[in-house]
């Protein structure tokens, strides 16, 4: 059924999905496979793109026409620009097997030409609009070659079985190359003898189309068969005639080619023209003689950097100049790639470039010995290293140098150094460059030479380079004391002014050995060095400060370099104590204030609405002497309380006001006015309390009710501070006494009378009103404290001698101590971890900790949204839980949480010294140190046991001590470590 163009949107207008469609549809009418995803040079096609391209150029016969269209469009598909032309056909087969039919269908509203001559035949040749079964003949090869595109085919796959001379098939011959073109040939007659009843040949054309067949294209079942002809192709005659196309099954053979004939020019038959041709050929040989390649010319010569590494060792200051400029921008740009074992004699050839700066200062001149047997001034051990190298160097004497302007080739020279030194930089930051370096000893003899130049402005950056290199490789280096690099590293941090000097000095010491199984052990580090670094731990300079703690841990990791700090300690320019303070400050460098809530108080459930609490006697004494309706404000403002959450019945709430005054209305001590009427008390309600309302609820019965208030837990007074409730609950009971009481006297009575069964004396007697004392010391195992939530007497806690004197005693820290000034009680002065409910548990107080140099830091109480809770705030009191706020200040931590940073380092030092300073005591003999193994044989004598506790004292003790303690109680991230150095402290002093 014929599709209507007129509801259809014109294809350029498609989107993907949509064309993609319609072209699978077309294919299917057709009866032929479409590529869906096809692929040129490992590049995805996209096949509605190639038509928009194709057809916006004339379509697919006009794109064939012009020459070197198909390669242009390959560059839009980015096939490159060097392989476009290669795959220019392969990208028109994409074109012609999926695209062709559709164009003529959809473009230009014609019938497409059968696919037996298009889909079905290669991509060679153009005129689709006008191709028919009867006019159609197979385009020759030279169409593909005028349009610029190649058509890609096996090696040999053209090649027949059978050649036959003359013939327009099979393998070209030198005959062929030398044949003239059919326009210039004339027509001869053939001879009759030269080919005679050709055999019949079913050409077959290989298949250029992608190889990867789609799952279309496989489902048919069908094997590969021959399904086109092409000149120069030849295939069996036994193929069944039913299965060939038309094309091939009326295919006849190319009409014979006729030879042209031209007669040899020889002196005989035109001697003029033949000396011309002499002539002609003896110039053309002496202009080729002349233009010949010479010896060494056209080829492209070695690549970029084996030609730096030549010009390197060339010895040719200008091939040198070439060469390092090419080397910087190779390490900085491919450094990540440039290895020194791929380049032999680089490394070598660079550290003797360097080592060449000597010159500029002394009269010497370098050389690497690998033999062993060289013992002069200038000859460096190249196997092992050269041994004191140092001490070689102070020998030379300086080159005296006119103080005048410097020469440019100078100048040039110091820069060229300079590169050569960046140049080993930038390739040592790789690591397997670090190793190949750490293992040439002349390197390390490098370094030491250049470090050891006089202090000069022009060498600078260089020693910058240097020590660079010096931190990567002596990761791999065991350096003993005398190592002369060693050496030269700890004098320029002692003598040095220039802080990226200093600090990539400790960074390389730090990292002697790092990568090696052996430890590093810093020894004969002059203290001035490490009263130096412990001078830079007082700058903001975390880098620096971290470096030098770097360094002050490895050092204090040996005893016997604490035997010397000890020793040095008494020097009035030096002493330990300044640095550790400096240690226990950095503790807490980059600490963050946390929260942490515990719970205080725990929530007390809200009382009934039904349930109106009882009024103490003193308020009803107060209360029974005012005058309406100001007693009855005063009632609801001491038992009720706002709430947003919470209501009650009116009738409940006037029927409590009618039952607590009701009784005394006729006694003497109420006044003579009478109750309020329940109208106006209930209209007071919302006076007195501004967010209560009246409001009714309707239902199956309409209740009335006040919204926004609920009965207090605790009464309070007119004063507004909350009563003292009696928590006295025996197991005989269910709920606590409830006794409120206003002063923590009064309650301490009521629980030694109504409770515990203590009397007073009576009165007229001796001690008259005191606490009878007769019974108060007698041991009674039934005597338990039954407060809320105490377990002080309770079984599984230690045997206690129980009695009447020691619970009253303990009943003390239930109640809030008197005065507090203003009428609030005080919290009690009294502790104990039994202390779970104090009698004043409705209101907040502050227990006070102490903190570092004796200060009291107060904890906050927190409600459960992590406010502080108000101290005059009482009016919800008692109802939410209570939360003790403990403000932590955590250090550092890294991505998995464990300790990082300066305060890390700083705690390692100080856990080093607590542990080595009693072994360094011992070390100390007659003001020197001797050998540990010396010590080792003796045994510990009472001097040297007395002098580790000085020690541990002077060091640990006083601030030092309280600031330990301070981080061990609030630094939640150092409280391992510290608690280490504590333990070891303690441990050193025998307790």
């Amino acid at each position: 059924m014929p599709h209507s163009r007129q509801a259809e949107k014109p294809t350029e207008q498609l989107d993907g999905e949509q064309f993609m469609h319609k072209l699978a549809a077309f294919h299917e009418e057709r009866g032929t496979t479409l590529e869906t995803s096809p692929r040129v040079h490992s590049k995805p096609i996209d096949l509605q793109r190639l038509y928009k391209i194709v057809l916006e150029q004339g379509g697919y016969d006009e794109v064939t026409r012009s020459r070197g269209s198909w390669r242009q469009i390959g560059l839009e598909f980015n096939l490159g620009i060097n392989t476009a032309g290669a795959y220019a056909f392969t990208l028109k087969t994409v074109y012609y097997k999926n695209l062709a039919a559709f164009e003529i269908k959809d473009r230009h509203n014609k019938t497409p030409p059968p696919k037996e001559i298009l889909e079905d035949l290669t991509a060679r040749g153009g005129d689709l609009l006008t191709r028919t079964l009867e006019t159609f003949r197979q385009a020759p090869a030279e169409d593909a070659e005028a349009s610029g595109e190649e058509e890609v085919t096996t090696p040999n796959g053209n090649k027949m079985d059978i050649d036959e001379p003359g013939s327009g098939t099979g393998r070209s011959t030198r005959g062929d190359s030398c044949a003239p073109s059919a326009s210039q040939s004339q027509p001869l007659t053939m001879p009759a003898g030269l080919r005679q009843a050709p055999p019949q040949r079913v050409l077959f054309q290989p298949d250029v189309s992608s190889s990867r067949q789609t799952r279309t294209a496989t489902s048919h079942g069908q094997s590969p068969q021959p399904t086109t002809a092409a000149p120069g192709n030849s295939y069996s005659a036994a193929a069944s005639q039913h299965s060939m196309p038309h094309s091939i099954s009326n295919y006849e053979p190319r009409p014979p080619m006729p030879l042209t004939l031209r007669g040899v020019v020889t002196p005989a038959n035109n001697s003029t023209r033949f000396y011309q041709h002499v002539a002609q050929s003896q110039v053309g040989q002496k202009r080729k003689a002349k233009d010949m390649t010479k010896p060494g010319c056209g080829y492209d010569g070695p690549n970029i950097y084996v030609r730096t590494l030549q010009a390197l060792r060339s010895g040719i200051r200008e091939e040198q100049d070439y060469a390092l400029h090419h080397l910087v921008k190779i390490s900085h740009e491919r450094g990540d790639k440039f290895r020194f074992e791929a380049f032999p004699m680089l490394a070598e050839a660079l550290g003797e470039y360097i080592r060449g700066i000597t010159s500029e200062y002394y009269d010497i001149k370098w050389k690497v010995d690998y033999t062993e047997s060289d013992k002069s001034i200038n000859a460096l051990d190249g196997l092992n290293g050269t041994p004191g190298l140092v001490e070689r160097l102070k020998s030379l004497v300086r080159i005296d140098v006119a103080d005048e302007l410097e020469p440019k080739q100078k100048s040039m020279h110091f820069e060229k150094v300079k590169e050569a030194g960046l140049t080993m930089r930038n390739l040592s930051l790789m690591e397997d460059n670090a190793k190949y370096l750490a293992d040439m000893a002349e390197i390390r003899d490098t370094l030491t030479i250049v470090l050891s130049l006089p202090d000069d402005p022009r060498l600078t950056e260089l020693r910058h380079y240097l020590l660079d290199v010096a931190e990567m490789v002596t990761r791999y280096w065991v350096m003993p004391e005398n190592d002369p690099l060693y050496r030269i590293l700890l004098d320029e941090i002692n003598r040095s002014s220039d802080r990226g000097a200093i600090l990539t000095s400790l960074r390389a010491i730090c990292r002697i050995s790092m990568n090696l199984k052996d430890n590093n052990n810093l020894s004969s580090v002059p203290i001035t060095v490490v009263e130096k670094l412990a001078s830079y731990l007082l700058l903001q300079d975390e880098e620096l400060v971290g470096a030098a703690l770097d360094f002050l841990y490895q050092y204090t990791a040996v005893p016997s370099n604490v035997a010397i700090l000890l020793l040095h300690s008494n020097n009035p320019t030096y002493r330990l104590a300044p640095l550790m303070k400096e240690l226990c400050r950095l503790l807490r460098h980059g600490e963050v204030e946390v929260q942490a809530k515990s719970l205080l108080q725990h929530a007390i459930p809200d009382i009934p609405a039904e349930t109106i609490p009882d009024v103490p006697d003193d308020l009803l004494r107060q209360l029974l002497q005012m005058d309406e309706p100001e007693r009855s404000n005063t009632w609801l403002k001491c038992v009720f309380e706002e709430h947003k959450d919470s209501e009650i019945t009116q009738i409940a709430l006037w029927q409590a006001y009618q039952s607590r005054f009701t009784p005394f209305s006729n006694t003497a001590l109420a006044n003579a006015s009478g109750l309020l009427p329940a109208a106006e008390f209930i209209k007071n309600v919302s006076i007195i309390f501004e967010n209560a309302t009246a409001q009714v609820v309707n239902g199956t019965t309409s209740k009335f009710i006040i919204k926004g208030i609920r009965p207090r837990h605790t009464p309070i007074d007119t004063r507004r501070q909350a009563y003292l409730r009696c928590l006295w609950q025996p197991p005989s009971t269910t709920k606590p006494c409830d006794v409120f009481l206003p002063k923590p006297e009064d309650l301490y009575t009521h629980i030694l009378t109504a409770h515990i069964g203590v009397t007073r004396t009576p009165e007229g007697g001796e001690g008259a009103g005191e606490w009878d004392q007769s019974d108060a010391h007698i041991f009674d195992m039934d005597i338990e404290c039954h407060w809320s939530h105490c377990l002080r007497f309770t079984h599984g806690r230690p045997r206690l001698e129980k009695s009447k004197a020691q619970l009253a005693r303990h009943i003390k820290v239930h109640l809030p101590s008197a005065g507090g000034g203003g009428g609030k009680p005080k919290p009690s002065s009294s502790s104990s971890s039994s202390n779970r409910t104090p009698a004043n548990a409705t209101y907040p107080f502050t227990p006070n900790t102490l903190g570092p140099h004796g200060a009291h830091e107060p904890r906050l109480l927190v409600g459960p949204d992590g406010k502080p809770r108000p101290r005059a705030d009482i009016d919800d009191l008692g109802r939410e839980p209570v939360f003790q706020a403990i403000a932590y200040h955590n250090t550092p931590v890294d991505e998995h949480g464990d300790p990082a940073g300066l305060s890390l380092t700083a705690v390692l030092v100080l856990r080093n010294l607590a542990r080595n300073i009693p072994k360094a005591a011992e070390l100390i003999r007659n003001g020197d140190v001797v050998d540990e193994g010396a010590v080792a044989k003796r045994k510990d004598s009472p001097a040297a046991a007395a002098g580790k506790e000085d020690w541990l004292e002077e060091c640990f003790g006083g601030e030092v001590g309280r600031e330990l303690v301070w981080s061990l109680g609030f630094n939640r991230v150092l409280a391992g470590y510290v608690a280490d150095v504590v333990g070891l402290v303690r441990k050193g002093k025998g307790e």
